[in-house]
């Protein structure tokens, strides 16, 4: 592969080579700045007719570009997730146990976003108004279930009807599902396709300052420093949510199913989550997550199957931060949802916020599907929250990576799958991960490698005998 600005190296003075910044932090570094500066135009420029609310068009053109990748993200991602159900599904109860425990917990994870929203009440008070988008009419049942259907098949792309989208989607893998290896190469240029439309996301995240520059100048030009008050207190609610979450909930099942304190098991990871807060994406330490499950004593095939199928369906971060930013912008607007609303959210963000993990940028595009789907004259606000989702996503990123850390040695606890005196010794610091043995494509040593394999081939020969 070739070299990119953001890999290439230089010798020093020393002779040892020097890695240059990561792309990713000039972007970071960027959004702070616009947010900074979009706060201080608002307040010196603001008013109805002042030069901070003439900025406004930025942020549009901002949430036009991403509106513009909800489409083919929810198709390709939707499609592919099947596959990976249908993949994990083959494994015997690893897959069924892991596909399960994600469903229930991404699920309660959305579920508190929901309760915390309602319990702070993000964005009250600021009563913004969004001229882009009108409320729609609601429609009736019948109507509702033939708006569904596309008039083509690949209409569903380009009408800006997500559900439409979602439908096509799911009937499409379902199709490829029962082609069976007739549809694998489909399945693989599927996923070059969402290859490329993740590129184009992170080259229109390259825009996101400039559009966090025109909307928080607006905003806050509107309304005042309420404005920046209320993105300062959903930041600081998503955090705590976070923390408690990790804390208590993960922490407390990894500890009643396992005996694994939660604090050592992090300490462990913490490369990892360096690597994590540099690139605000879980993904960039999958490599490492898999080494060091297995050092840790969890069995190959489990942590094969649980952890790259974690990484699409096992997201908590970014179920609380899909259900708490909706809420926020339903409040700043001025149109809250109801409770009936909320939950229509949240059964389409299940399904949508699967393989939202990959790339910084994607929560947001997931974010406005969601709202383009149950709440179209919502969608505009999305734009209120770009300053801020850069600092939202190092925290959905660390949480998402904790979740599928924890969940690997449960499944491994419960497959009975994990050698505990091998846990207890890494995390104890007494055979600790050997950082030589860790190639840049995420290799593990020799002796890992052949001791996973030994119990690999041990459960092979124990399921052939219970089968006899």
């Amino acid at each position: 592969m070739a070299s990119t600005p953001s890999t290439r190296t230089k010798s020093n003075k020393s002779g040892k080579p020097k890695k240059r910044i990561d792309s990713s932090h000039y972007l970071y570094m960027a959004v702070i700045i616009a947010v900074v500066l979009g706060i201080v135009v608002g307040l010196v420029w603001g008013g109805e007719k002042g030069f901070a609310v003439s900025l406004k068009p930025l942020g549009d053109l901002f949430i036009a570009l991403i509106r513009m990748m909800i489409a083919p993200i929810i198709f390709c991602t939707i499609i592919l997730g099947i596959g990976s159900i249908a993949k994990a599904a083959t494994v015997g109860k690893i897959g069924g146990l892991a596909l399960g425990y994600f469903l229930i917990m991404s699920t309660f994870a959305l579920g508190i976003g929901l309760v915390v929203g309602n319990m702070i009440h993000p964005g009250e008070g600021i009563n913004l108004s969004d001229a882009t988008y009108e409320a729609t009419e609601s429609a009736d049942t019948q109507s509702f279930l033939l708006g569904i259907v596309p008039t083509t098949l690949f209409s569903s792309l380009t009408s800006g009807n997500i559900l439409q989208t979602l439908m096509v989607a799911l009937i499409a893998g379902f199709a490829l599902q029962r082609m069976g290896p007739a549809g694998k190469p489909i399945l693989e240029g599927i996923a070059h396709v969402q290859a490329l439309v993740f590129r184009i996301l992170i080259m229109v995240m390259w825009l996101a300052p400039i559009g966090a520059f025109g909307a928080i100048a607006a905003v806050v030009g509107a309304t005042g420093i309420q404005a920046v008050i209320s993105l300062f207190t959903l930041m600081v609610a998503f955090y705590i949510t976070c923390i408690v979450f990790i804390v208590v909930i993960l922490g407390g099942l990894l500890k009643l199913v396992t005996g694994v304190n939660i604090f050592k098991l992090m300490r462990y990871l913490g490369r990892e989550y360096l690597l994590i807060v540099s690139t605000s994406s879980s993904e960039a330490a999958l490599p490492r997550l898999i080494a060091k499950m297995e050092h840790l004593g969890i069995s190959k095939p489990v942590v094969g199957v649980t952890v790259p199928t974690g990484y699409s369906f096992n997201l908590d971060g970014t179920a609380i931060y899909l259900t708490m930013a909706s809420l926020f912008i339903a409040n700043a607007l001025g149109q809250p949802l109801a409770l009936g609303e909320q939950i229509g959210l949240l059964v389409f963000m299940i399904i949508a916020s699967k393989g939202a993990a990959g790339v910084s940028g994607a929560g947001l595009a997931t974010l406005a599907a969601g709202l383009q789907a149950h709440a179209p004259q919502l969608v505009g606000g999305v734009g209120f929250i770009v300053g801020i989702d850069r600092f939202m996503s190092e925290a959905r990123a660390l949480t998402n990576f904790t979740g599928n850390a924890v969940a690997t040695v449960m499944i491994g606890s419960w497959t009975k799958e994990m050698d505990r005196v091998q846990v207890d010794r890494v995390l104890d610091k007494l055979e600790p991960f050997d950082e030589r043995t860790m190639l840049t494509h995420g290799h593990v040593s020799a002796a890992d490698t052949q001791r996973s394999n030994e119990k690999a081939a041990q459960s092979e020969v124990l399921e052939r005998a219970q089968l006899k």
